[in-house]
């Protein structure tokens, strides 16, 4: 027998655990003292929002659960609104909470809420740790958020439970991910019988290719048939912006313009493609869909022509690869004008520092290999359409949660998971508010993270928004005359760019630091009317 906090520290590190993101309360101590002996880093966090999103990074780009912990009531609350990130955003995570001892159920107890009606609708189940169901809880917990489709599970410690004994055991790995099934032949048959009668197919890949590593199969396939391509932001780098039959990003900038290659469509073919970061119906023409995905496609029944093969997506795509089918009726010289005229529409004109500009003169001088993490407003429209992304989990989003402030912390936890590659930050000033506190997190762990701020005094997302609706803008004037106003920020240096040339300088300066660096690019914001997409049919 041994120590429940000890025993909890033994199966973590047992299952590759390496970081437990936290802002600790009293009942911790215990737990961090375990983790510290088995070397795993119980890292302190400003947020406990940044906590549950470097766990979900770092689950992405491990591919083991991502760990987190938060205190009683407020630090609860703070952690589900990360958590709700993994859920929508398709995250293995473990979230630790402590909760009040069982005597104290239902009793007005300080910073006593009901943690497990809380998480409920934000996690793939939600439970109360014991000694007696230690084992049976931590194993399913693991392979329940590790499963498809993936995502948090909430695990509450009871405050009085851990010097509690429970059995020692000799914990094994439990594995990442299990084998998919093989998909049903009759689906499959009804999805080549749609396939072997199109003239004009398309694929849209989704979050579910990208999380799946389906991009060789995918680029091979697509070329070989001669197929446009169209991605979900959350699968940029599944096929490159150079692979031959790449044709854009839909729901980003200019998606009016990708519209006109996937409107002339006569079958769209979905690959890993999960509605919740766009649903069909908001694109989709009025063409037969094959849904080739983990689960059924949700949507609604006024599309009578869906074919769902579920199963394992790669066996799915290598049949429809073997299958002998014509040349397709795509003129390729049209669907390369219209990548180009996409292209050209991300630059409209501006009056001062462009963000098409500043996101350029980024891409050439961050390497190939290098990560970049995008805030949510109205540049991540623009970056998810502009950014060239050689290979998934290069560029790193929130988008069926859509949470602003997800980029500081993600960029900390990419760093910590791959601390041989340069990682910046892009992120705009009304994002940066709402978990900078993380740069102190990164300025104490000596990370050189690159934060690029993006500077236009508004919350532009909403302001064009609210020019759609003809409407006084109000409500999203964040500031007046400078930003930082300052060189260093919570001690980081801040070096300031107004043009391409400051740009390039100020990162140069950024990259030869050994810990944290901001840049506060000046932006001309104005442009984003020009950029945002209003419909996609």
């Amino acid at each position: 027998m041994a120590p429940l906090a000890e025993q909890l520290a033994v199966f973590l590190d047992e299952q590759g655990v390496r970081f437990v993101f936290a802002v600790p309360g009293g009942p911790s101590i215990p737990y961090m003292e375990a983790m510290r002996k088995k070397g795993i880093k119980f890292t302190l966090v400003s947020n406990e929002q940044s906590a549950a999103i470097m766990a979900d990074v770092c689950a992405r780009l491990t591919g083991v659960p991502g760990v987190c912990h938060a205190t009683f009531g407020p630090g609860a609350t703070n952690l589900s609104t990360g958590v709700g990130g993994a859920l929508l955003d398709r995250s293995p995570l473990i979230a630790f909470t402590t909760e009040v001892k069982d005597a104290d159920i239902g009793r007005k107890v300080q910073m006593n809420i009901d943690h497990q009606a809380l998480y409920k609708p934000l996690t793939k189940w939600t439970v109360r740790l014991s000694a007696q169901n230690f084992h049976e809880t931590l194993t399913r917990a693991f392979e329940l958020a590790a499963s498809e489709v993936p995502g948090p599970v909430h695990i509450g410690l009871p405050s009085n439970i851990d010097q509690e004994q429970v059995i020692v055991e000799e914990f094994v790995r439990l594995p990442i991910k299990k084998s998919l099934p093989a998909p049903d032949p009759a689906e499959l048959n009804a999805a080549q019988q749609l396939f072997e009668k199109a003239k004009k197919p398309l694929i849209a890949v989704g979050l579910t290719a990208a999380r799946l590593g389906l991009q060789q199969s995918v680029r091979e396939f697509a070329a070989a048939k001669k197929i446009p391509v169209v991605l979900t932001p959350m699968a940029k780098g599944i096929v490159p912006e150079e692979h031959p039959c790449y044709a854009g990003v839909i729901f980003h900038a200019r998606s009016d313009i990708v519209a006109e290659v996937y409107r002339q469509s006569d079958l769209i073919i979905g690959v890993g493609y999960d509605p919740i970061e766009f649903n069909y119906e908001s694109w989709l023409p009025r063409a037969p869909l094959i849904h080739i995905d983990t689960e059924a496609a949700d949507i609604t029944a006024d599309y009578e022509e869906v074919c769902n093969v579920i199963g394992d997506p790669a066996a799915s795509l290598a049949h429809l690869h073997a299958l002998k089918t014509p040349v397709y009726d795509w003129d390729w010289a049209e669907v390369n004008e219209t990548k180009k005229r996409l292209y050209d529409a991300l630059f409209p004109l501006s009056f001062g520092f462009s963000p098409s500009e500043l996101i350029v003169a980024l891409r050439e001088m961050l390497p190939a290999e290098g990560i970049i993490t995008g805030d949510v407003g109205a540049h991540l429209h623009l970056l998810g359409q502009l950014w060239k992304t050689p290979e998934p989990n290069r560029f790193i989003m929130t988008n069926g949660w859509s949470m602003m402030g997800f980029g500081i912390p993600s960029a900390i936890a990419a760093k910590l998971c791959r601390p041989e590659v340069p990682v910046v930050c892009l992120i705009g000033d009304g994002g940066f508010l709402m978990n900078c506190g993380e740069l102190m997190t990164a300025r104490r762990l000596g990370l050189n993270v690159i934060i690029i701020v993006m500077c236009d005094k508004s919350l532009s997302l909403i302001e064009v928004k609210q020019g759609w609706k003809d409407v006084v803008c109000c409500g999203t004037d964040l500031y007046e005359g400078e930003y930082f106003g300052a060189e260093r920020f919570l001690d980081v240096p801040v070096f300031k760019a107004a043009d391409v040339q400051g740009f390039r300088a100020a990162f140069v300066k950024a990259q030869a630091l050994s810990g944290p660096a901001i840049i506060e690019a000046v932006i001309d914001g104005s442009v984003y009317k020009d950029l945002m997409t209003r419909s996609f049919k």
